[in-house]
């Protein structure tokens, strides 16, 4: 506690400072992630629909999550293939 009240007035600000400049590196960071692994998506709201909500829906709109649908599944299936590889490869060392 003897540290703290040694400090000058003022010290705090140079803390909220820090503390801001790594929120928002995490907020970039985070930001960097979701654009590499396609998490900024404007169709994922289609991804909820099932074969079950046809009569639900219009048929441009289910036209579009099924759409949706087969484009997410082959990203997921990508994605899988390169980690496996990323895995072979790191097994392979």
């Amino acid at each position: 506690m003897g540290f703290i009240e040694s400090l000058p007035d003022g010290w705090t600000i140079y803390l909220w400072l820090v503390a801001g400049a790594l929120i928002i590196l995490a907020a970039v960071w985070w930001m960097r992630w979701g654009f590499k692994n396609e998490q900024f998506d404007e169709d994922i709201k289609y991804l909820v629909f099932s074969e079950s909500d046809r009569d639900k829906m219009t048929p441009e709109d289910f036209a579009k999550s099924q759409e949706v649908m087969k484009s997410q599944m082959a990203s997921r299936e990508r994605h899988l293939a390169m980690q496996a590889a990323a895995e072979a490869a790191r097994r392979a060392r």
